[in-house]
C-alpha cells in the first residue's frame, strides 16, 4: 500500500503536507501589544515615581483589591491584585467609565448576575505566546484556545441580545457592547478546531483530513486481520498443549502470542520478541504475522505523524490570530473589571459621582449644589468600610433588586455599621482654591484628607463612591499628596528635608486641573520658619492648581482666609465634654489642637497639665529666647544620655552577634556532618544492594541451570531449596531486630532530658524538658525558648556512627555499626561571656548515655582534663538506674578543676553544667 497521502484539511483546503517543514517563514512587522487597557495610562504613569508614591499612599492598591471577589476571569482578578484598575486620563473616559459601571449595574439587576459565559472565559495569553513562537501546542492547550473563543462570543451575545432573542440589538448596556466593538472573536478559527478535535474526550478526529480518515480505516481493517489470525494460532497451540490458555499479546510493538519454550516447535517459522521473567513461556509473532505487523507499524508511524501535522496547523492558525486575540482578552478584562465595580457598589450602597469638568470651576452651573465646586455627603473611607464590614455581620446583597438599591443612602445599614467609619462632608465653594484644615491630633485630618484623593481617584476610575446622594466633585489631571514621613537615611534627608523634597516635586507638577493634598504642611522645624514657608507655599498654589488641601497646627495659616477669598477653612470637632474627638469637619472654622485636653483625656496626671497650662501662660514673645536657652541646654543633656545609651547597646550588640556567628558556624559544621553522613550511608546501602542483587542473580541461574535437566519429581524440592536460599539472602540484609528497637524507642520512647532533632525547627537540636503525655506531645527547649511539638516531629539522637567498609555477611548484620568516643580535641575552651549566657554546642557537650559507669568516668576525666579555663561543660548523664548520675556528680564534686555544677534547668534532671577552673 502506498502511504503517501496528499494532506489536506476539508472543508479549508491548505497548500502544504510536510509537517516537519509546516510554518512558513514570518515577516518581520511591528506587533503591537496591550498589557494595560488604554484607559489606564495616565499623564502621571506608574513609571513616574510621584504618581506611584501618590497610589501607594493613598492605599489605591489596597482598594483595587476589593474587586478581586466580584472577578469572573483570571485576567480581571490579576488586575485587581496589581492595580492595574483602568483610571481615565481624560474628562470622556472617565465618564465612559461610568457609564460602563452603570450599565453593568443594570446587568446585575436585571439579569441577576454578570454574563453567564463570563466566567468561563480562560487565560489563553501564554498559550498564544507558545503559538506565535511557533511551538507546536498540545490537544489541551488548543481546545483552551477554543472554549475561550466560545465563552466571549457567547459573552457578547449576552450583551447584544435581550430576553435570547437573536437579532434583536439592546441599547440598554450600549458602553457595555462598545468594549467588545472592536474584537474580532474568530469564529472561523473556533470552528476549525471543533471540526478537527474532539475537546471533550481530547482526541483528532478522523474527519480533520482526508489522510488521517484512510489511514485510520486502513489501520483498523488491519486490526481486524490480526486479532483474527492472531486468535487462531493462539488457540490452535492451546489445543496441542502448549499453552495454558490462549494469550495474545504485544512485545515491542508487536503483536504475539504465547506459547510454553518447550513448545516452541509449534511455530517452526515463528520469532520470539521476548520471554516471560522464569523464561518458561515464549513470546513469539507467527511468520504469516509478519507483514500484517509490519503494516501496523507504518500505520501507526503514518497517523502520528499526520496528527502532528494536523497539530501543527492548528498552531499557526492560532499564532497568526496572537494579536487579535490577545486584545480580545484585554477588552474581557476591562468587562470583567466593569462588572466587578458595579458588585461592588451594590456591596457598599455606592452612588455615582458627577464630574464637572475643572474648567467650570469659577462660575456655578445649574446643576451645582448650592454654589458648591465640590459637595460630597456622608461618604466613608472606602478601606476603614471593608475593614468595618468584616468585623461585623456581613450584609447580603441580592443581585435580584432593582438598580436603584446600590444608590440608596445606606439607610439598610444598621447603626454601628453607620457609626464607623464616620461619615463626613466635604462642601468646597465656587472660587475656593486652598482649604486649610486645623483641629486636634487623632481628630481625623489626616484620614479626611485621604478619603477625598481616594474618592477622586474612584470617581477617576468609574468606581461607585461609598456616599449619599449625588457627590459632585471636578476631574482632576493630576493627584499629588505629601502624606506621611520622608525621612531617608539613603539620601541624607530629615524629616523636614523629605517634605521640602516632596513639595517641590509637586509644585513643579501641578496644574491647574490639579488636586494637591498636603498633611501637616511645613511641620518638622521652628515653628516660625514652618508658618512662613508655609504661607509662602500657600499663596503660591492659590493660582495655579484647581484645589489644594492642606492640614495644619499653625493658627496663623487660618488667618489667610481673612485677607484672601481663595482660602477656606476647616476645622475637626472636638468635644470639649468627653474630651474626644467626634470625626467630623465643620467648614468654615478654625479649629485648635486640644493637646492638653487630649492628654488629659488619655491618663495624663492632672499635676502635669496644669503645669503644662501655667507654662502656655508664660510663654510669651519677650520670654521665649530665655526659654530657648533652657531648652537647647536640656536637649544637649539628653542627646549625651542617648550616646551613652548608645554606646552601650552597640556593645551589647557585638556580643551577641559573636555568639549569633559561633551558633552559625556550629550549625553549618553540623550540617556538612549530617551531609558526609548520609553519603557514607548512601554507599553501603549501594554495595549491600549490588551484593544481594549478585547472589539473587547467582541463585536464579543456578536453579535454571537445575530446572533445564530435572526430573518433574524433583522440582518441588528444587523450588523449595531456592526459595530457602533467597530467604536466606533477604533475611541477610534486612535491618537487625536491634537496630529496628533503637529506631523504635527513638520514635516513641522519648525520656525527660534526651537531646532530639525537630523537624519545625530545621533539624536542629533540642532537649527534652518534659516526659511525653498521653496527647502524644512532649515539651522540649532550643536555647531559651521552650515549645510544645508532637512526638512524630521529634527524633532522638543515637550514638551510632562509623560505617563498615567491607560487605556484610550472609549471617548477622549487628556488627556493621560501633560506637565511638567523642573528639575531644573538639571541646569547647571559649571563656563564659559578660552576660552571664551559655550556650551548649556539640564541642562542649559530653553524651554519656548507655555508657558503663567506668566507661563514663573516664570519658568524663577526659573531657575534664581537656576543657579550657574559664569553659563550661555540658554533662549529659541521662537518668536510667541513677548509677552513672551519681558518678558524674562524685566526679564533679571531688575534681579540682570543677570550680562548681548545676542542673541545667529544673525540669532537666538528665544534664549537669560543670563551670571548669
Amino acid at each position: 500500500m502506498d502511504l503517501t497521502f496528499k494532506y489536506c484539511f476539508h472543508p479549508f483546503p491548505l497548500k502544504t503536507h510536510r509537517p516537519h517543514s509546516f510554518f512558513p517563514p514570518k515577516p518581520i512587522t511591528a506587533v503591537t501589544t496591550t498589557a494595560v487597557p488604554a484607559t489606564s495610562r495616565d499623564p502621571t504613569s506608574a513609571s513616574d515615581s510621584l504618581h506611584a508614591q501618590t497610589l501607594k499612599t493613598l492605599e489605591w492598591p489596597s482598594l483595587c483589591s476589593l474587586l478581586s471577589p466580584f472577578t469572573s476571569t483570571p485576567m480581571g482578578l490579576h488586575a485587581s491584585l496589581n492595580s492595574l484598575v483602568p483610571i481615565g486620563n481624560s474628562l470622556p473616559q472617565s465618564r465612559r467609565l461610568l457609564s460602563q459601571t452603570s450599565d453593568a449595574l443594570r446587568f446585575l439587576s436585571e439579569k441577576s448576575g454578570p454574563p453567564s459565559g463570563l466566567s468561563a472565559v480562560e487565560d489563553v495569553r501564554e498559550v498564544l505566546e507558545d503559538a506565535a513562537a511557533s511551538v507546536v501546542l498540545k490537544i489541551a492547550d488548543i481546545c483552551s484556545v477554543r472554549r475561550a473563543l466560545a465563552a466571549v462570543r457567547k459573552v457578547a451575545e449576552e450583551l447584544t441580545h435581550e430576553d435570547g432573542v437573536a437579532g434583536t440589538e439592546c441599547v440598554r448596556y450600549s458602553s457595555l457592547v462598545e468594549i467588545l466593538s472592536d474584537c474580532d472573536f474568530r469564529t472561523d478559527l473556533e470552528q476549525k478546531i471543533g471540526f478537527c478535535l474532539d475537546c471533550n474526550l481530547s482526541v483528532i478526529l478522523d474527519e480533520a483530513s482526508e489522510d488521517l480518515e484512510i489511514i485510520r480505516s486502513e489501520r483498523r481493517k488491519n486490526a481486524e486481520k490480526l486479532d483474527s489470525l492472531l486468535k487462531r494460532v493462539s488457540a490452535e497451540v492451546f489445543r496441542a498443549g502448549g499453552i495454558d490458555r490462549p494469550l495474545i499479546t504485544e512485545r515491542r510493538s508487536r503483536m504475539c502470542v504465547g506459547v510454553r519454550a518447550t513448545h516452541k516447535h509449534l511455530l517452526p517459522d515463528g520469532i520470539v520478541l521476548d520471554s516471560s521473567s522464569s523464561g518458561a513461556t515464549y513470546f513469539m509473532e507467527p511468520s504469516e504475522a509478519v507483514e500484517l505487523n509490519n503494516m501496523e507499524v507504518r500505520l501507526s508511524d503514518a497517523e502520528k505523524a499526520e496528527e502532528s501535522a494536523i497539530l501543527s496547523l492548528l498552531t499557526f492558525e492560532i499564532g497568526q490570530s496572537e494579536a487579535k486575540i490577545k486584545h480580545m482578552l484585554d477588552r474581557v478584562q476591562e468587562l470583567d473589571i466593569a462588572f466587578a465595580k458595579a458588585s461592588y457598589a451594590q456591596s457598599v450602597n455606592g452612588v455615582p459621582p458627577e464630574l464637572s469638568s475643572p474648567a467650570s470651576r469659577d462660575l456655578p452651573n445649574e446643576k451645582s449644589n448650592n454654589g458648591l465646586m465640590l459637595h460630597i455627603e456622608g461618604i466613608q473611607h472606602p478601606l476603614l468600610l471593608e475593614s468595618s464590614r468584616k468585623s461585623s455581620t456581613q450584609i447580603s446583597v441580592h443581585p435580584g433588586n432593582s438598580e436603584n438599591s446600590a444608590l440608596r443612602d445606606g439607610s439598610s445599614h444598621d447603626s454601628d455599621h453607620r457609626d464607623f467609619p464616620v461619615p463626613i462632608d466635604i462642601n468646597i465653594g465656587h472660587g475656593t482654591r486652598v482649604v486649610i484644615i486645623s483641629g486636634p491630633n487623632t481628630g481625623g485630618k489626616t484620614a479626611s484628607m485621604k478619603t477625598l484623593g481616594l474618592a477622586s481617584l474612584m470617581s477617576k476610575a468609574g468606581m461607585y463612591l461609598p456616599a449619599k446622594n449625588s457627590p459632585q466633585l471636578p476631574w482632576f489631571d493630576h493627584v499629588l499628596v505629601d502624606i506621611g514621613d520622608h525621612q531617608s537615611l539613603e539620601q541624607n534627608l530629615s524629616t523636614f528635608s523629605g517634605h521640602v523634597a516632596r513639595l517641590s516635586e509637586i509644585l513643579e507638577r501641578t496644574t491647574e486641573e490639579s488636586l494637591v493634598l498636603i498633611d501637616e504642611i511645613g511641620s518638622g522645624t521652628d515653628p516660625a520658619e514652618g508658618v512662613a514657608l508655609s504661607s509662602s507655599i500657600l499663596h503660591y498654589l492659590k493660582g495655579r492648581v484647581c484645589l489644594a488641601v492642606v492640614t495644619t497646627h499653625y493658627a496663623d495659616l487660618t488667618l489667610l482666609k481673612e485677607r484672601d477669598s481663595r482660602f477656606e477653612n476647616a476645622a475637626m470637632e472636638f468635644s470639649l465634654e468627653t474630651l474626644q474627638p467626634t470625626y467630623r469637619i465643620t467648614w468654615g472654622n478654625s479649629g485648635s489642637s486640644n493637646a492638653l485636653q487630649i492628654a488629659l483625656s488619655i491618663g495624663f496626671d492632672e499635676n502635669i497639665i496644669q503645669r503644662a497650662r501655667h507654662w502656655v501662660e508664660r510663654l510669651r514673645p519677650e520670654r521665649q529666647r530665655e526659654q530657648k536657652g533652657l531648652l537647647y541646654q536640656s536637649l544637649l543633656e539628653e542627646r549625651n544620655r542617648l550616646e551613652t545609651e548608645a554606646k552601650e547597646a552597640a556593645s551589647v550588640h557585638a556580643e551577641v552577634m559573636n555568639r549569633y556567628k559561633e551558633i552559625k558556624n556550629e550549625t553549618e559544621r553540623l550540617e556538612n556532618q549530617k551531609k558526609a553522613i548520609m553519603v557514607k550511608e548512601t554507599e553501603l546501602a549501594q554495595y549491600e544492594f549490588k551484593n544481594a542483587e549478585s547472589q539473587i542473580r547467582k541463585t536464579v541461574d543456578e536453579f535454571e541451570e537445575l530446572l533445564i535437566n530435572a526430573e518433574p519429581d524433583q522440582i518441588n524440592a528444587f523450588l523449595r531449596k531456592f526459595e530457602s536460599a533467597i530467604g536466606s539472602i533477604i533475611e541477610a540484609y534486612q535491618p537487625s531486630e536491634l537496630d529496628m528497637a533503637d529506631r523504635s524507642e527513638d520514635a516513641h520512647d522519648l525520656n525527660l532530658g534526651e537531646q532530639v532533632r525537630v523537624k519545625g525547627l530545621g533539624n536542629k537540636l533540642a532537649t527534652v524538658v518534659e516526659a511525653p503525655g498521653d496527647d502524644d506531645t512532649i515539651l522540649v527547649q532550643f536555647g531559651k525558648v521552650r515549645v510544645r511539638i508532637n512526638k512524630g516531629d521529634a527524633t532522638a539522637i543515637t550514638r551510632s556512627s562509623g560505617i563498615s567498609n567491607s560487605g556484610p555477611s550472609s549471617s548477622t548484620r549487628k556488627d556493621l555499626r560501633s560506637k565511638e568516643l567523642p573528639d575531644l580535641a573538639e571541646v569547647e575552651r571559649s571563656n563564659l561571656n559578660p552576660s552571664g549566657l551559655v550556650f551548649q554546642t556539640s564541642r562542649n557537650t559530653v553524651d554519656l548515655r548507655g555508657r558503663r559507669v567506668e566507661e563514663a568516668a573516664i570519658e568524663l576525666n577526659l573531657a575534664i582534663a581537656s576543657a579550657g579555663g574559664g569553659s563550661v561543660l555540658f554533662v549529659i548523664h541521662g537518668m536510667g538506674t541513677g548509677a552513672v548520675k551519681e558518678r558524674v556528680l562524685a566526679i564533679l564534686r571531688d575534681h579540682p578543676r570543677v570550680l562548681k555544677h548545676e542542673q541545667e534547668s529544673p525540669t532537666n534532671y538528665g544534664c549537669t553544667i560543670a563551670f571548669i577552673k
